[in-house]
């Protein structure tokens, strides 16, 4: 599989509306790192060529085959051994190795503004390193500033994405604050906008947290709507607490940040936010959870019938929280994300091991890239560090390292955690999620033997830092292909800004509703009151 070879030579914006200055100075700096990890374009990558993928092993979440793929217009148009296409069609030898459905990743927050300053990684620089690490759609989220219209955050990240996105994406919408006007604009979105999940904050204190009886009534609203919540799960008054309780010992630096939001405080708000989305019938999705004993309540409300489903990230699969105690500050701030990693080194593969039993559901990233710099806005205090780590790039990897090679997942699975159960969730289920015969042409040659190993200094994210640096792991996309086009080949990038679409999404999806309908049923039936006769005797005079 050779690189293509061209003429048109890629481009793309790297700024964003609002930067602040420290931005904005780094723009000329990014733009040459852009620049120097481009390669050119050739009109064979166009959606309308055809191309055929040959003598690969097909792998989908619920079987694997040897079979030829051939695309055309951007679609899977055959899947079959020994295919004979017209002349023309570009050839790809996938011989020895999987042909995968394209990664898609369900959290991220692409240049969102966030603790005094914005993630660095764009649309544009985030979905380059999406592909060139064999993931083809994203789902970030549209957060609005508390008071302000939903609609208006929802367009503002549209205009943000739609010019700079390499592949396909979609949109979450936060509920950041509570009123009828929220109630209202829920329904617009999912009416009108594509919009079925919404992402309730039970951290972030006076920022983006919601109370207990905001949250009840959003979640009633959002089953009224077919939609899907999401929560962050942390008890934020217990962590605000925290925060001060720490802070009061001296203790300043990265280690500060978990030791404020211990692993308890993330499942005590995850039991509270299953109980709650139980009592309104409403189908819940825990995003990150990074502890084991969150993830067992996770567990254990999936045992008990509950549509829950768990969120694993890269990050906690692939590293623990040991590094926040680093003696170097620039490295341990690189860690500090919420939940925190936790400091217990059995963590990860505890995880995986949830992860691969479908206690936990899928897997996710929540990147969210900050340089050294702007981490160091909390450098005399660690609850001022922007929150967040790397991740979209390297997932895929990580699980294939982490879970496959060490026996605890197959191929099958592999592919159900990384992109078919995020397409079955969101419901864009067969267009993503799966090699088959008319579904969108994001494909992907994974090669299981062959390694790589991860650092900043070859990742094509625009952070100065990786938390995976110096992992060796098997397992490395060949080529990705994303709506057609190829868009990595041997280690180049052959993107253009712009060239992915928003995706939109219908409510009352059958993976989740068909439950959803059934369990409405049985609890309409489960409560029927007593017949009896009126009770007639005295009544104490009210005080």
């Amino acid at each position: 599989m050779n690189a293509t070879k061209t003429a048109q030579q890629e481009v793309g914006d790297a700024t964003s509306e609002g930067m602040n200055g420290l931005e904005r100075d780094s723009v000329k700096e990014r733009k040459t790192k852009l620049r120097r990890r481009s390669s050119p374009i050739t009109p064979s990558m166009e959606p309308g060529n055809r191309l055929l993928i040959r003598g690969g092993r097909v792998v989908n979440a619920d079987y694997s085959r040897t079979a030829d793929v051939f695309v055309e217009d951007g679609v899977i148009r055959n899947v079959a051994p020994s295919l004979d296409v017209p002349e023309g069609t570009r050839v790809l030898d996938a011989r020895g190795k999987l042909v995968i459905p394209g990664g898609i990743d369900p959290h991220t927050h692409m240049q969102i503004p966030f603790m005094g300053t914005r993630s660095i990684d764009d649309f544009y620089s985030g979905t380059r390193a999406a592909v060139a690490g064999g993931t083809t759609m994203i789902l970030d989220f549209a957060l609005p500033f508390n008071g302000e219209s939903l609609l208006e955050a929802y367009r503002r990240w549209r205009g943000w994405a739609d010019p700079k996105v390499c592949c396909d994406y979609s949109l979450h919408v936060g509920l950041t604050w509570w009123s009828s006007q929220v109630c209202e604009e829920m329904a617009e979105l999912t009416k009108n906008h594509g919009v079925n999940s919404f992402k309730i904050f039970m951290a972030y204190k006076d920022f983006y947290m919601l109370r207990d009886s905001e949250m009840c009534a959003a979640v009633r609203q959002c089953k009224a709507l077919g939609g899907l919540v999401m929560v962050h799960a942390e008890n934020g008054d217990m962590v605000s607490e925290g925060v001060k309780e720490v802070l009061a010992c001296g203790v300043t630096g990265p280690e500060g940040h978990t030791l404020s939001r211990p692993a308890e405080l993330e499942a005590e708000a995850t039991g509270r936010a299953v109980a709650i989305a139980n009592q309104a019938g409403c189908p819940l999705y825990v995003v990150h959870v990074m502890s084991h004993e969150a993830a067992d309540v996770v567990t254990a409300a999936r045992n008990n019938g509950h549509i829950v489903f768990g969120e694993a990230l890269a990050a906690g699969l692939g590293v623990d929280g040991t590094h926040c105690w680093n003696k170097d500050w620039r490295h341990a701030a690189a860690y500090v994300m919420s939940p925190p990693l936790r400091p217990d080194p059995r963590t990860p593969a505890r995880l995986m091991d949830l992860l691969a039993n479908d206690d936990l559901s899928l897997t996710a990233t929540d990147n969210c890239t900050f340089t050294g710099e702007q981490k160091a806005l909390g450098k005399d205090d660690f609850s001022k560090i922007p929150n967040g780590v790397n991740g979209l790039e390297d997932r895929l990897s990580i699980v294939w390292e982490k879970g496959v090679c060490s026996g605890k997942m197959d191929e099958n699975r592999f592919v159900a955690v990384t992109s078919t159960t995020a397409a079955k969730i969101f419901n864009f289920y067969p267009r993503k999620g799966v090699i088959a015969v008319g579904s969108d042409a994001d494909i992907v040659i994974w090669d299981p033997q062959m390694t790589r190993t991860i650092s900043a200094k070859t990742h094509h994210h625009a952070v100065d830092f990786n938390i995976f640096e110096g992992m060796e792991c098997h397992g490395v996309p060949l080529v990705t292909v994303a709506g057609g086009r190829v868009v990595y080949e041997n280690g180049q990038l052959f993107v253009q800004p712009g060239a992915g679409k928003y995706i939109p999404r219908t409510c009352f999806g059958d993976f989740i509703y068909q439950r959803v309908r059934q369990m409405d049923i049985v609890r309409a039936n489960q409560q029927v009151g007593v017949c009896r006769q009126p009770y007639s005797g005295p009544v104490v005079p009210v005080l």
